[in-house]
């Protein structure tokens, strides 16, 4: 059974790469005092780290900033949690095509939003939110430094010491936002 599952996941990693070096997008980040929309992908598995992410909302919306959490949970149904909040969009597997690709309305919305910044909080690189970052047409994506992960998928990469509390990550990337003030624009090719 594990051997048909990579084969699955070979065949979804290889429709994802040629979709990567098809997409272009636009590197920009003005500064953290000029952003209004924040999206952040996030492996809702972690249900611990759900209690942090509702804090950093609040937070946001404090800065007049709009968040929005896209999540994967890879069980049948969802926690009573994750339901009702009008800033979270969970995907659970039957959401997924044969190759693991995500195949829902609502994830090809979160692709298609032209966030400001893209947040990602996928520690244990699941393919399904790996392909949402990657194709996002967010203008600015920060992700957790890995050496094994392709690096052109980020345009700023945080390295922090394991394990990762989330709320800890979620400071030090608003830090170094708040640190940089360019408003240059670069247009990135992936490929």
């Amino acid at each position: 059974m594990e051997l048909f599952e990579n084969i699955r996941l070979k065949m979804g990693n290889s429709t994802f790469s040629k979709k990567l070096i098809k997409s272009k997008r636009k590197v920009n980040f003005p500064g953290i005092g000029q952003t209004k929309k924040i999206g952040i992908v996030w492996d809702a598995s972690k249900t611990g780290d759900f209690a942090s992410l509702s804090k950093f909302h609040q937070k946001m919306h404090e800065r007049n900033i709009d968040l929005k959490i896209f999540c994967y949970y890879p069980g049948k149904e969802l926690p009573d949690q994750y339901t009702a909040i009008g800033f979270l969009s969970c995907m659970k597997r039957n959401e997924l095509n044969f190759f693991y690709i995500p195949a829902s309305t609502e994830s090809d919305v979160f692709i298609n939003t032209k966030f400001d910044v893209l947040i990602d909080i996928n520690f244990d690189r699941l393919f399904p939110l790996k392909y949402i970052t990657a194709l996002s047409a967010a203008s600015f994506k920060v992700g957790l430094y890995n050496s094994e992960i392709d690096s052109s998928i980020f345009d700023l990469m945080m390295e922090i010491k394991k394990p990762v509390q989330v709320e800890n990550y979620l400071t030090q990337v608003i830090h170094y936002l708040e640190m940089i003030n360019s408003g240059s624009t670069i247009t990135v090719a992936n490929q």
